[in-house]
């Protein structure tokens, strides 16, 4: 939302926090500017376990009522937050401006999505010059006037938020199941459309968080629902033309609180597949797609440790699975004794399986070897017949798209690196030829012969060779300023791809650099393993020194580093600050789960009992307690200087709650020394992602990177002097 100015909202008590200067808004009104940081109040409270005793003093940002977000004295603060956001920022709106128009002028307006056809249709999606949100089409494949089947913006009109979730076409083409978030709560309403009369029936299904699954010849869905802690433990039947009170529950999951529910479809459309696990533990269940209340094939009970996720041709079970190698490999078993898995793909140390696909003709894997993707054509007749897709670059990222189709002879495929923007080909499985469909364009202009990407390898404390790849122009000279960008967690490997918004900065001067860093799986499923649980230290280590041998391979020098991460990457900026702080010139943290020791001690929030097998669990284990607060943002701030920081919070948020950012902001402004800047600015109106629509998501860009170059000295340079 907008930032309402600072004396529309702040009460009494909040006032008096600073001394106010008036000034006027763009409609001429006086409003009041504060003119020094809010400060929270500290009040008493508490917790010990395993002996150990915490103080908390801002435990009351959190809404006691919580989900519900009332509480005044709360709302006070964060207001009061974004009114110094606001006041600090102001006379870098100019920056802002210019960088948002600068942005938006990389992105084509009038933009739409390759065709694809999903049985007698082809479908894609628009952008028109001006709108905030994407329009749905479809046309015949034997030819006709394409019709709009969805309009995003007109359900968007006047709402601060939206965002589509699920987005389901029924096998025969006649409608379409899709939800929607109107607050960024994460909790979706699901509706079904006429595509052949345009009506929207009246069946609605509130609170989903799941896909929509078309089972039972068209005439049902397949949905999740959020609980009170936005875990999805069920998989639930809808007749349409029936109350949802008469929805019938396929499979609750009952036994393991942190295990989430999921259900979709197999290659040929006729099993249901529902499956429940959490970070590393899975169970699968199949039931026909026609008869979805028959009674489940279980294909191997759980163990723990033990992942897999199965598919389904030709009545014969196919499972990737990493029950005896860690980089998984790919099994097929009988409907019959569905437990008993024989290799196909043996696991391997160099090749990183991590997913696979079933056409009529010829199957899929997909996979990273060395840290760069791989896509595969393998044969059914001879597992030895293996026919990899090539791309010619040094460092890339590659995977299948949209790809819906059993029968198919060409291989809709997504590209990018960090030069070349993103590009979608057609592959044709006869010939192997790679056709090109379409490439990003960049309407104010783009030259890729301007900028080098380097991939480099700095040696952690440990020994251990972490890859980094690295974008700058070519006039850049050999040391400058640097923005370094991580995530680390979950297994998610940060893929080397093209951003226009990174433009700014490197037509700056900056290199801009992706630290691979141990928590995500870019060299595979060890490199996870080995920044998680007990070995969570090595994704901060990992990181900072990557920074310090960027310095010492004379990229840039120290305190000419910025940094950005979100979410757990906001973890990571929250320890690397505190560990060292003087090497980082400016700071982003968005989202960023902070208050890890205290999250992960509250089983009712819904981020925590299917987080243990990542972070580990303090209630049971005095060590995970232990070694989660040595670690733990909030808690490990002290009295040092702190380099500048902005951080952003989203109010309705149920992944990483506001008040995770929010207290440690606090704390930050309690004990910090120095004068460097500190901003929270919390979205009032949105969730995890932060703004939904295209233009409002790119200002917020803007004012990242504002935020970057004002804290670097470099906001008064034009891109064309920094570049020099």
């Amino acid at each position: 939302m907008p930032f309402m100015r600072y004396a529309a909202f702040l009460s009494a008590a909040s006032l008096a926090l600073a001394a106010p200067l008036n000034a006027q808004n763009s409609e001429g009104t006086t409003v009041t500017q504060p003119t020094s940081p809010p400060t929270a109040e500290k009040r008493e409270h508490s917790y010990s376990h395993h002996g150990i005793t915490i103080s908390d003093p801002y435990h009351w940002l959190k809404d006691q009522s919580y989900p519900t977000i009332d509480d005044e004295d709360v709302l006070d603060h964060l207001k009061a937050e974004n009114a110094w956001f606001e006041a600090r920022m102001k006379p870098q709106q100019e920056l802002v401006d210019s960088l948002f128009e600068e942005m938006k002028a990389r992105i084509k307006e009038d933009d739409s999505t390759v065709p694809q056809r999903r049985g007698d249709y082809l479908y894609w999606s628009e952008f028109e010059e001006g709108a905030e949100y994407r329009k749905y089409y479809r046309r015949p494949v034997a030819g006709g006037s394409p019709d709009l089947i969805l309009d995003e913006n007109l359900l968007a009109d006047g709402l601060e938020y939206f965002r589509l979730g699920a987005f389901s076409v029924s096998q025969n083409g006649r409608y379409l199941a899709y939800s929607a978030d109107t607050n960024g709560s994460e909790r979706f309403t699901a509706r079904i459309k006429d595509l052949e009369t345009g009506e929207l029936l009246p069946d609605e299904i509130p609170g989903t968080l799941s896909g929509l699954v078309w089972v039972k010849n068209d005439t049902a869905l397949v949905y999740g629902t959020a609980d009170e802690n936005w875990r999805v433990h069920d998989a639930t039947m809808h007749v349409l033309g029936t109350p949802v009170s008469k929805d019938v529950e396929l499979y609750r999951e009952t036994q393991d609180e942190g295990f989430r529910v999921g259900a979709g479809l197999s290659a040929q459309e006729d099993w249901l597949i529902i499956s429940t696990g959490d970070n590393e533990t899975s169970e699968v269940r199949l039931v026909p797609a026609d008869d979805p209340t028959a009674e489940p094939i279980v294909v191997r009970q759980r163990q723990k440790g033990v992942e897999y996720d199965v598919d389904v041709r030709d009545g014969r079970l196919w499972v990737h699975t990493n029950d005896d190698h860690v980089n998984f490999r790919l099994a097929t078993a009988k409907l019959d004794k569905p437990g008993e898995w024989t290799t196909l793909i043996a696991g391997s140390d160099e090749f990183y399986l991590t997913d696979f696909e079933l056409f009529k003709d010829f199957y899929v894997t997909e996979g990273r070897l060395r840290g760069l993707d791989q896509i595969q054509l393998r044969s059914y007749a001879d597992p030895n017949l293996v026919k990899p897709v090539a791309f010619a670059e040094a460092s890339f990222s590659a995977g299948l798209s949209n790809n819906p189709e059993y029968d198919q002879d060409r291989l809709r495929l997504a590209y990018e690196s960090m030069v070349t923007p993103d590009s979608v080909y057609d592959y044709h499985v006869a010939t192997g030829e790679l056709e090109l469909l379409k490439q990003q364009e960049i309407p104010s202009g783009y030259d890729p012969s301007l900028y080098t990407t380097e991939r480099v390898e700095i040696a952690a404390r440990d020994g251990t060779k972490v890859p980094v790849s690295i974008i700058m122009r070519k006039d850049r000279p050999k040391t400058g300023p640097l923005h370094l960008y991580a995530y680390g967690a979950y297994g998610y490997a940060v893929p080397p791809g093209f951003s226009t918004s990174r433009l700014s900065l490197v037509d700056r001067g900056y290199a801009y650099a992706i630290a691979h860093i141990r928590g995500g799986d870019d060299l595979g499923r060890k490199w996870y393993l080995q920044g998680k649980l007990n070995e969570r230290t090595n994704t901060f280590n990992d990181f900072v020194d990557v920074a310090k041998g960027l310095i010492d391979q004379g990229y840039t020098e120290k305190g000419k580093i910025s940094i950005s991460g979100g979410s757990a990457g906001g973890e990571l900026m929250g320890v690397v600050v505190n560990t060292d702080p003087d090497l980082w010139g400016a700071v982003v943290a968005h989202v960023p789960f902070v208050d890890v020791l205290s999250t992960m001690l509250d089983e009712d929030l819904p981020l925590t009992p299917g987080e243990w097998p990542e972070w580990g669990n303090p209630i049971l284990s005095k060590q995970a307690f232990a070694y989660i607060l040595s670690y733990s943002p909030y808690d490990q701030v002290v009295a040092q200087d702190y380099p500048p920081m902005l951080v952003t919070a989203g109010l309705n948020d149920p992944r990483v709650t506001y008040w995770e950012p929010a207290k440690w902001v606090a704390k930050l402004r309690e004990v910090k020394t120095g004068d460097s800047e500190l901003l929270l600015k919390t979205n009032m109106g949105a969730g995890h992602g932060g703004k939904s629509g295209r233009f409002e998501s790119i200002r917020e860009a803007a004012e990242e990177v504002a935020f970057i170059l004002w804290q670097q000295g470099s906001a008064d340079r034009s891109a064309a002097e920094q570049a020099k």
